[in-house]
């Protein structure tokens, strides 16, 4: 299981989920605020709009990671995906912006509709066989831990540069709708080159063991036996809602609390740098006290750094100082919550002698898509409840109550539950036990 990996491996594998968080990242961070404050449709019309796509797209992320499971080429299973998804993905970004102007809000919805689902069919198509690529990389633990912490370290470049570029950009451009597709064209452009880097630099190492294509329906009774999946699954769901609302509720937060949008980039940078500099110390603390106690302090720690905004919820060095204590619980969060499924994908081997990666990693996708949909949901519900307008320049009280609810309250209430889901998430003691399983199922196939 061990192989001759080092920094370049790392790197090359990870600037992947950078150029993922240039169409992701604006999803969380800009998309809701674009269509209520730029597009001018109503925030409780794009929540649900949101909520509807995700559930569909759940439906995508399953036929995906199945289709995976079924690629056969001289690639391997998860590179060419990378190769030919990439052009569409860029393409499909860009264009999620230009909604047609000075069209009814009924030609504006269907557009909207249409060319947010189309894209996620093209992300997910991305995004699935991106993340599989990690469990064929290599079987060791330690060296897939490190893989994800290269990637979620590079990825939040990515969501920093999406943060601190893309208002400047839209200005620079004129600062009209049409600057928001020349901004993310730019930016979907440099995705096109670090996939590619991706595909180049990657190997598929691990050996599979059934040659022949498992059926969805076999794959499907397996996955229904592997229960750290669900614990996994249902964690990242709940961890997903949180991001999307603490993406999403930063623009409303700073423009109407803290009276100025411009200052999402450098709150983001308060939050992000911490966490990038968790992620490289990270890897020791997971190997002394394994990823389940790391993701329970951290969630501690997390609900701190979200209830202190209340304390002085309008001066913006106190809230920079809460984006610093977030960020120090979000990163040890970011730097384990993607290496759950590929340990998962480990037990249910073990214990099936069912090998199905693509499905598998399908549910952290999944998981994340129907979180961060059910977040961007609530964004733009309780927005809307809120009776918030993005044609006006000043809110109502209740508006604004509902911009505290989505920036506190309810990430808190979803930390709890995240807590006790990972309570019953006991694989990292008994990793070494299942490794022992894998060897075995690998002898009966012939795999040696």
């Amino acid at each position: 299981m061990k192989q001759n990996l080092g920094l370049k491996d790392y790197v090359g594998y990870g600037i992947g989920d950078m150029a993922i968080n240039f169409t992701f990242a604006s999803l969380g961070m800009y998309v809701v605020y674009f269509y209520t404050d730029v597009v001018g449709v109503s925030a409780t019309i794009i929540g649900t709009l949101m909520l509807f796509s995700r559930a569909f797209d759940g439906v995508i992320d399953v036929c995906v990671g199945s289709l995976v499971d079924k690629t056969s080429s001289r690639w391997g299973k998860t590179r060419p995906w990378l190769l030919f998804g990439c052009v569409p993905l860029a393409v499909l970004t860009a264009l999620l912006f230009a909604v047609p102007a000075n069209v009814s809000d009924t030609v504006k919805v269907i557009y909207i509709f249409v060319s947010y689902n189309v894209l996620m069919v093209a992300f997910s198509s991305i995004a699935i066989p991106y993340g599989t690529l990690n469990s064929l990389v290599t079987q060791d633990q330690g060296q897939r831990e490190k893989f994800n912490l290269a990637r979620m370290f590079l990825a939040q470049i990515g969501v920093l540069i999406v943060t601190n570029l893309t208002l400047p950009l839209v200005n620079a451009f004129g600062n009209k709708q049409v600057s928001w597709v020349w901004t993310y064209a730019i930016l979907a452009a440099i995705g096109v080159v670090l996939l590619l880097i991706v595909f180049k630099t990657q190997r598929e190492r691990v050996q599979q063991p059934h040659k022949e294509k498992i059926p969805l329906s076999i794959s499907l009774k397996a996955l229904a036996q592997n229960k750290y999946w669900f614990l996994a699954f249902g964690f990242f769901v709940v961890w997903s809602v949180m991001y999307a609302l603490t993406q999403g509720s930063l623009v409303y937060y700073a423009k109407y609390i803290l009276n100025d949008a411009g200052y999402v980039g450098v709150l983001s940078i308060g939050y992000l740098a911490p966490c990038m500099v968790m992620l490289v110390v990270c890897a020791k603390l997971y190997e002394k006290y394994g990823k389940t106690r790391v993701l329970l302090a951290a969630s501690v720690v997390s609900i701190i750094g979200y209830a202190l905004p209340m304390l002085m919820p309008s001066s913006f060095g106190f809230i920079m100082f809460t984006q610093i204590v977030k960020g120090i619980g979000y990163g040890p969060m970011l730097g384990a919550v993607w290496a759950l499924f590929p340990d998962t994908i480990e037990y249910g081997y073990a214990k099936t002698g069912v090998r199905n990666e693509g499905l598998l990693y399908s549910g952290g996708s999944l998981g994340q898509k129907i979180g961060v949909g059910v977040g961007t949901a609530l964004t733009g519900w309780v927005l809307g409840w809120g009776g918030y307008d993005g044609t006006k320049a000043e809110q109502s009280a209740s508006a604004i109550n509902s911009i505290y609810q989505i920036y506190v309250w309810i990430p808190i209430a979803l930390f709890v539950v995240g807590i006790v889901i990972l309570c019953f998430y006991d694989i990292d003691k008994k990793y070494a036990e299942i490794m022992e399983g894998v060897a075995r199922r690998n002898v009966e196939n012939g795999e040696v």
